[in-house]
Parts: C-alpha cells; sequence; structure tokens
C-alpha cells in the first residue's frame, strides 16, 4: 500500500480517539479532503523542483507507533542545552514524556496540545488561533489533519519568561519505520516575550519521517526568539513547516542551525500584519555525502515601516546539495519598507551542489529592498597564507570555513545556545577551536 492511501485509510481509526463534536473535528477533515486532492508534493511543482521525497515515501511507516521503548535522562542529556535551567516539553515516538519534561501552568502555559485541543479552558485560545495563520498546502494539510499532539505555550501579556523553552521530539527505533507530525501553536500576546528551542532527534538507525507544523503568534510589541537545531542522524528525515505572524512592533527571530539529517525541508514563511515589525530569519548549513537541506522562505510586508533580514549561509562537501528559495513580497501599501536577504554557499567539493533563487516581488515605491548571492570556493590566497604562518592545509580550509559560518552566530541571544552551535560547527569542520565550551 502507498503511503498516502496508508494515511487516508488510518484516519478513520485517529477519528476514534479525538472529539470528533469539536470545532477542530471540522478543521481535520478539511484538511484531510486538501491532501486527498494534493497528495505529496512533487519536483512537478516549482516550490519542490530541486527536492524530491520519493525515496521517503517507499518506506513503510508505522503512523501511529505503539510499542513503548524506555529512555533513560542519561541516555539523551545530550542533546538538551543542559548547562541553562529550562522548561521542558519532550516527546517520544509521538507522545509526551512526563519524566523528561517540565512544564508550567503557572503565569503562563508550557503544555500539551492534547489538552489545549480538548479541554474547555484552553477553547477560546484553540478557536482564535489554531490553524489560522498555516497555509494549506500538502504537508500542512496533512499535518492538520492528523494534529493532536505537540507543545502549546501561551504567553499572556506583559509576560517576560524567565527560562527558554526546550519542545524536543525523540524516536526510538521501536517500529522499522516511523513518522510523526508534531503540531506546535505558540501564542505570545502583547509586550511579552519567550525563548524557543526546538530539536528533532532519531536515537535509532531505522527510518524516520517528521512532518512538523508551528504556528506562532506574536502580538503587539512582543519578542520571540526561535532556534531550530537540525542535527539528526541520516536515517531521519525532516520537513519543518513554520508559521509566523506578527503585529505591531513585534520582533520575532528564527535561527537554523542544519547539520545532520538525510533530507531536510524547512518552509519559514512571516507574514507582518502591522507597523513597525521586524522579522529576522537566519541559517547555518552544514553538510555532506549525500545529505539534502532544502531552505524555503517566505517575508510578506503587508503594511507600512517595516523590515526584514534574510541571512542564509551553507558548506557543501562530497555530494551533498543545498536549496535556497528565499521569496519577499512587498504590497503596494508596505511603503518604507527595508528588506534585506542574503545567501552565501561554499562548495568543498566539485561533486557537491548548491540550487539558489532569491525573489523580490515589490509593488511599492519607497522601499529599500536587496538580496544577494554568492556561490564559490574557499579563497586560495588566504589558504595560501594561512599555510605560509604554519598553519596546515587542512586545518587551514577549516578555519576559513568556521570563519565562514560563525557571523550567523552574532544575533543568538542565549549563550548556551551559542557555545553548542559553535561546538557542533567546529565537530562538522574538524576544528580546533581551542577553548572549552
Amino acid at each position: 500500500m502507498e503511503l498516502k492511501d496508508k494515511l487516508l485509510s488510518s484516519y478513520v481509526a485517529f477519528e476514534d480517539n479525538v472529539d470528533m463534536n469539536s470545532a477542530v473535528h471540522d478543521i481535520r477533515s478539511k484538511a484531510l479532503e486538501n491532501f486527498d486532492k494534493l497528495g505529496f508534493p512533487t519536483k512537478k511543482l516549482e516550490a519542490w523542483k530541486y527536492t524530491s521525497l520519493n525515496s521517503l515515501l517507499k518506506n513503510d511507516y508505522s503512523i501511529f507507533p505503539d510499542r513503548e521503548k524506555a529512555v533513560e535522562l542519561a541516555d539523551v542529556k545530550k542533546y538538551f542545552i543542559h548547562d541553562i535551567d529550562t522548561y521542558k516539553v519532550v516527546f517520544i515516538d509521538g507522545k509526551y514524556s512526563s519524566f523528561l519534561s517540565a512544564t508550567t501552568h503557572e503565569n503562563f502555559d508550557v503544555c500539551l496540545m492534547s489538552s489545549a485541543l480538548n479541554k474547555p479552558k484552553y477553547k477560546s485560545v484553540i478557536e482564535t488561533y489554531f490553524n489560522k495563520v498555516a497555509k494549506q498546502d500538502n504537508l500542512t494539510s496533512l499535518n492538520t489533519a492528523f494534529a493532536s499532539e505537540g507543545a502549546y505555550i501561551h504567553i499572556p501579556r506583559n509576560i517576560e519568561v524567565q527560562k527558554p523553552i526546550q519542545i524536543i521530539n525523540f524516536t526510538t527505533g521501536s517500529e522499522p519505520a516511523t513518522m510523526i507530525q508534531p503540531r506546535n501553536l505558540i501564542v505570545v500576546e502583547e509586550n511579552s516575550h519567550v525563548q524557543i528551542i526546538e530539536r528533532h532527534q532519531s536515537l535509532t538507525s531505522n527510518a524516520v519521517l517528521s512532518n512538523v507544523v508551528t504556528e506562532v503568534f506574536a502580538a503587539k510589541s512582543a519578542t520571540v526568539d526561535y532556534y531550530k537545531i537540525q542535527n539528526d542522524n541520516t536515517n531521519a528525515s525532516l520537513v519543518d513547516n513554520t508559521y509566523v505572524d506578527q503585529k505591531s512592533n513585534s520582533v520575532v527571530s528564527v535561527h537554523t542551525f542544519s547539520f545532520g539529517g538525510n533530507i531536510t525541508r524547512n518552509n519559514l514563511n512571516f507574514y507582518q500584519n502591522g507597523e513597525h515589525i521586524d522579522s529576522i530569519l537566519k541559517g547555518i548549513t552544514i553538510i555532506e555525502g549525500k545529505q539534502h537541506v532544502d531552505h524555503h522562505t517566505l517575508v510578506h510586508h503587508i503594511e507600512p515601516n517595516c523590515e526584514s533580514h534574510q541571512d542564509y549561509k551553507g558548506i557543501y562537501d562530497e555530494r551533498s546539495t543545498g536549496v535556497f528559495n528565499g521569496k519577499v513580497i512587498v504590497e503596494k501599501e508596505a511603503q518604507k519598507t527595508n528588506a534585506y536577504q542574503q545567501n552565501n554557499n561554499v562548495l568543498v567539493s566539485d561533486k557537491a551542489t548548491i540550487n539558489a533563487k532569491p525573489q523580490l516581488e515589490i509593488f511599492a515605491d519607497d522601499v529599500k529592498c536587496s538580496h544577494g548571492c554568492t556561490i564559490g570556493q574557499l579563497d586560495d590566497d588566504a589558504l595560501f597564507y594561512m599555510q605560509q604562518r604554519g598553519i596546515p592545509k587542512k586545518e587551514g580550509r577549516g578555519l576559513l570555513m568556521f570563519a565562514f559560518a560563525n557571523t550567523v552566530l552574532e544575533s543568538v541571544k542565549i549563550p548556551e545556545v551559542k557555545s553548542r552551535i559553535t561546538k557542533l560547527i567546529a565537530n562538522k569542520l574538524n576544528v580546533n577551536i581551542g577553548f572549552d565550551l
């Protein structure tokens, strides 16, 4: 049975475990109809021209893994940012792990989507925000149809959350192949501030496919710092769909660090619904072998006096492939927009590939918009200079690549995250950074 057919037939069993009388049920049903019509994306679609899912769809995935496999903290502690105190929402094979989590309901909610979707106390937030910014394309529709578990974060107005929140999804390999579909909802109300760290980590050599949807709502003068750490095993693939709705004077930054995994597709979409908004999208990709990372970004400037900043850097070795498709839309009403987009790439190997397509669609006349893209190799003169000063060629190449990638980290606001990513970059590039992290 093909995966699409398996998913469609599995929906009947899924319905037996959810409230069919809730408003969310109608949303799920319509999403399933949309997925049935659209199916999985193919390379015939312009947005998927350079990324094929065919090799992933051949696996016989368990849609609802139910073989429980114990996970001890000692086995997974290294995947947490454990040098600081944080809230934690942890899932194992798509199911909540109370043992590994640390949630709260004191002045704000850091808890589960399953609770938010089913308990009356969350009804007004769910009805106001759930599925309101997510665009129902192929894979977002699929996730919406099966939306049942993930992280639910609601920060009322005038609250600065004092500890970062970690969202971690582990897969254990309890099934020969596993598909999970986390659904996250993050609502940050007026003048509030939160920092979030997200990670997907396979603990197995079995195949894993994660199809994730995250909706982020930043109200007036809210601040959201979001960090995505993607350093999974090469048996694991990820489609990460993130939708951000911003209101006036809000600042949302998303840093995406893509180092591991088999096929990774990041769809990151920002919608500016207000004035004096700042949207920040930054990323580092360092891959090798036959790894594939595809970044698709959209910033939609709808109202005037807003800014957006995109800065993505990639280092591609061996037969790895990268994609960067960054689109900026500036509507006619969005005067005084300042939109910046930059994508720089280094091909370490002659067999590595990067497909880059920066796009600007500008309908306003009083704007400052720029985009740039570079694809090249390391500077031979700089490498020669380092060799002349006693640095071996291999170490010199690593140091040049480290310096190239490391500039993106300047805007990371959590020191422990910056240290962790710096160390991951150094390890990927086989560089001795000379100090203890």
